[in-house]
């Protein structure tokens, strides 16, 4: 299984940005697919952008048009641009891997997880 770290959280105030990176110990260039979840106070684990190896991304409804997903295949390293911050973004940020794709019903189907890196977003 692949082993994910991440790092990039901080606390922030609304309307800024950040960026989370994640390593990956190994990457399947011909076949991967990479994404990020958040997990807030009380709130249950939500998909937040997927990416595969075709290049295609999937975001959640609540990060699109704020959120960019991207991967340095080069680094074995994921990206999470996240700009115009919310306070309700503020969450426990985990990489994860193992989504069939980002394509379809199953692109927040993710079976490895690195141990998070924390956002704080205050108003």
């Amino acid at each position: 299984q692949v082993q994910l770290m991440e790092s990039g959280g901080g606390s922030v105030q609304a309307g800024e940005s950040l960026r989370l990176t994640c390593v990956a110990d190994r990457l399947d260039y011909s076949a991967f697919c990479l994404g990020w979840a958040r997990q807030g106070p009380g709130k249950e684990r939500e998909a937040v952008a997927a990416i595969d190896s075709d290049g295609q991304t999937k975001y959640g409804d609540s990060v699109k048009g704020r959120f960019t997903i991207s991967v340095d295949k080069d680094r074995n390293t994921l990206y999470l641009q996240m700009n115009n911050l919310k306070p309700e973004d503020t969450s426990m940020y985990y990489c994860a891997s193992g989504c069939p794709s980002a394509y379809g019903a199953l692109w927040d189907d993710f079976d490895a997880w690195g141990q998070g890196t924390q956002v704080t977003v205050s108003s």
